[in-house]
């Protein structure tokens, strides 16, 4: 604790706070959107946000200590978005039980240190090319809502493209400032009915079942473990900080096991908000930078217990709104997945396969198209380059 209290400074304090609030300003919004394609009420919604900021907090906080690194946590983005296609087909007791199996899954996979042979053994643009998919219908949404409220939708559009150019750290918190302000000036939007207000977390009785294990459970895996741990990994290694995957696995996977009978859906490493919490602006000295990892834990703490609070905000808005900040908020990283997917000639065509058939939304056997994704693409991978040997 004394050397919490000397490691402490403002830039880490506020690194910490733009974590989140980049959390909140963009990956939440998917969040609402699965939450409208299950039909939840406004209370199960509460849960939920309570659930996956007490996943992120209590697990940042716990490395960043341990670790002396700026470990910042969150929930699977696109493991959110996964849920969206997959709703109301989906009980939300077969979700539940999903991320329990998927939660455990990931926990032996990163205590028996073979994450990199499990990582090795998908090729990337496969990965790539699946999360891509995943992601594809949300940066669509974000230009289909043009068709409904085209003032708010081009409004927002413009003010991102704008703050982009201006202030491209700031772009989300920003787009959701100005979000705000347009739906109550265009649509009309109140926010007289935001009041704070403390979470009470629902629980959810898990059950099990074989088409939401291998339609939910096996792809959150490898979403969680390609794209989030992985990237994630690689920030913190990149910024200076020699830390294993395992005890960060581990700990995420472990905190991932209580939050999911709640609603909570995985904790996993962040990537792109954790980039904040590395950089110079956090903290000059690499070795106090912790301190943003630590406070970003604290922060996902005060808005979990005020998750009634959010979640009003976000159902007094237009649906449009959502989807417009959510679709942008992913249009990096949708360039990204593309980008590696593509990237490799040698599984460059069986990557744009799993790209275009996850994107496709089909459904066969009750399997969801993410994992139909992977086995046709991983199939054209073997089949373009395994040698025959004369």
């Amino acid at each position: 604790m004394s050397r919490l209290l000397k490691d402490l400074s403002l830039p880490a304090i506020v690194a910490g706070f733009l974590a989140v609030l980049v959390s909140y300003s963009g990956p939440l919004a998917i969040f609402f959107q699965a939450g409208a394609s299950a039909g939840i009420s406004t209370e199960m919604m509460t849960s939920w946000v309570w659930a996956i900021s007490m996943g992120a907090a209590i697990s940042g906080i716990i490395l960043s200590i341990w670790l002396k690194a700026p470990v910042v946590t969150a929930w699977s983005a696109p493991g959110t978005a996964l849920l969206v296609s997959l709703f109301p087909g989906l009980s939300l007791n077969e979700a539940v039980g999903a991320y329990i199996t998927a939660a455990i899954i990931i926990f032996i996979i990163g205590v028996s240190g073979t994450f990199d042979a499990f990582v090795r053994a998908i090729p990337k643009g496969i990965a790539a090319g699946m999360m891509a998919g995943i992601l594809f219908q949300f940066g669509v949404g974000a230009f289909t809502a043009i068709e409904t409220t085209p003032a708010l939708a081009i409004g927002m559009l413009a003010c991102y493209v704008v703050f982009r150019r201006l202030f491209p750290k700031y772009t989300l918190v920003l787009l959701l400032i100005a979000g705000v302000i347009l739906a109550v000036a265009l649509e009309g939007a109140s926010l007289s009915g935001v009041r704070l207000s403390l979470a009470v977390p629902q629980f959810i009785k898990p059950e099990w079942s074989l088409g939401s294990t291998l339609s939910l459970a096996v792809p959150l895996v490898l979403v969680s473990l390609t794209g989030q741990f992985l990237p994630g990994m690689a920030v913190i290694q990149g910024a200076g900080y020699p830390v294993k995957a395992k005890p960060i696995i581990g700990v995420t996977s472990l905190v991932s096991l209580p939050i999911a009978f709640f609603g909570g859906i995985t904790t996993v490493v962040a990537a792109i908000t954790a980039a904040i919490c590395t950089s110079k602006d956090a903290h000059e000295d690499p070795s106090r930078r912790y301190i943003a990892g630590v406070f970003n834990g604290v922060f996902y703490l005060v808005g979990g217990l005020f998750a009634g609070t959010i979640v009003s905000l976000f159902t007094l808005l237009p649906a449009a709104f959502v989807a417009v900040l959510a679709g942008l908020a992913l249009l990096g990283a949708i360039s990204g997945n593309l980008f590696s997917a593509l990237e490799d000639a040698n599984h460059r065509e069986a990557s744009l396969i799993t790209f275009v058939v996850t994107a496709s939304g089909m459904s066969l056997y009750g399997l969801s198209s993410a994992l139909w994704g992977v086995v046709i693409g991983y199939g054209c991978y073997l089949v373009l380059n395994t040698r025959v040997k004369p």
